[in-house]
């Protein structure tokens, strides 16, 4: 996810979703505000904002920086309830 999410180009998100219809796991990555269910069907279930506005303050243009911060204070208890939830 990591990597998929700091090669977005311009701002976007990086996302990991649920496949319904697979029962899988996916990494996807949506550009400026586009939604993630409505454009590519998953449920969302952890994002990473990669606009600017969001990491250049503290990280200037060091987006990798950034996003490999963010899995030190993902809410992984959160993540599992809303995949229980995408689940049922």
């Amino acid at each position: 996810m990591s990597a998929a999410t700091v090669a977005v180009q311009g701002s976007g998100w990086g996302w990991l979703g649920y496949d319904k219809e697979s029962g899988a796991l996916k990494i996807a990555t949506c550009a400026n505000q586009d939604p993630l269910e409505a454009t590519t069907g998953l449920v969302p279930l952890f994002g990473i904002d990669v606009w600017e506005h969001a990491y250049y303050l503290d990280y200037k243009n060091v987006r990798p920086d950034y996003v490999k911060a963010i899995w030190q204070i993902a809410n992984w208890k959160d993540v599992a309830a809303r995949l229980s939830a995408a689940k049922a």
